[in-house]
């Protein structure tokens, strides 16, 4: 990758996780750890991957994105500001009752929200249903979808997964967000869904793994993606929890609480020295 370019995405996920944090903080409440844990993805799918126009949100032949993990929707909302589909003046309205910004993705309010998500597995489900629509209509887009690592203990994860390899939805790029935690600890230690990798590989995936920071990882990850035929491909990418906010990392107290005004100064201030160095 280019130095300007891959310049230019750490300077987004930087900006992501300054909107998420930004939007959490105003709203006292929302889901900063593993939203700051997929700013690298979202920097890359949207500002390199994916064929989407944020002046015409609903454009037929556009790529689709469902955030599965729906309740870290700061870092959604962060991208899609940065993108241009709204103004990033609205992320300090997260979680107000008259604000196109709601706790949890809405594809009624927000522009560039292609799906409604937050329980648990449906993300994933209607991400498939997009998938073969476009097998169906013969159309050239691609859906993408960010699972949680935790999210993957829903039944209906491992339905969709079926669903995807039966139909060969090798135009379906899923994505597992490994940061090992969830709401109660570990994952493994809460109900172990491991080893993706073998799992999904049985359920018919072609799966890559990555370091879900590494944008060099993450850019060989979607091109081989692109050559998968006949199956859907899975990406697992290990990320960390709370990644660029040092006192965040891998916490588990911050799968699910806004800073108060000191911390928050304290993050910014942290991922905007880091921003400096890039």
């Amino acid at each position: 990758m280019e130095k300007n370019e891959l310049a230019m995405l750490k300077t987004k996920a930087a900006k992501i996780r300054l909107g998420a944090l930004e939007g959490v903080h105003a709203a006292n409440s929302g889901h900063p750890g593993g939203s700051l844990s997929i700013a690298e993805l979202l920097s890359y799918l949207y500002f390199k991957e994916m064929n989407v126009n944020p002046a015409d949100p609903k454009w037929a032949d556009r790529d689709r994105f469902v955030l599965s993990k729906g309740h870290t929707a700061p870092a959604l909302y962060a991208v899609l500001a940065e993108k241009g589909y709204f103004s990033p003046d609205h992320l300090k309205t997260l979680r107000q009752t008259d604000s196109i910004l709601q706790g949890h993705p809405d594809m009624k309010l927000t522009p560039g929200v292609d799906m409604t998500t937050g329980s648990l597995g449906l993300g994933i489900s209607t991400a498939c249903g997009m998938a073969l629509a476009g097998k169906i209509d013969k159309k050239d887009y691609r859906v993408y979808t960010i699972v949680g690592d935790g999210e993957s203990e829903e039944g209906q994860v491992w339905e969709a997964c079926m669903f995807a390899a039966h139909y060969k939805l090798d135009n379906l790029c899923v994505i597992v967000d490994w940061n090992g935690l969830q709401i109660d600890g570990p994952i493994t230690e809460v109900m172990n869904p491991t080893p993706h990798d073998k799992k999904l590989e049985a359920f018919g995936f072609h799966v890559i793994s990555i370091d879900a920071h590494d944008f060099d990882q993450i850019e060989k990850a979607f091109a081989e993606a692109k050559t998968v035929k006949g199956k859907p491909t899975a990406i697992i990418a290990r990320s960390v929890k709370g990644k660029g906010v040092s006192f965040m990392e891998n916490d588990v107290d911050w799968h699910g609480k806004g800073p108060n005004d000191e911390q928050y100064a304290a993050a910014v201030a942290e991922i905007e020295a880091a921003m400096k160095e890039i």
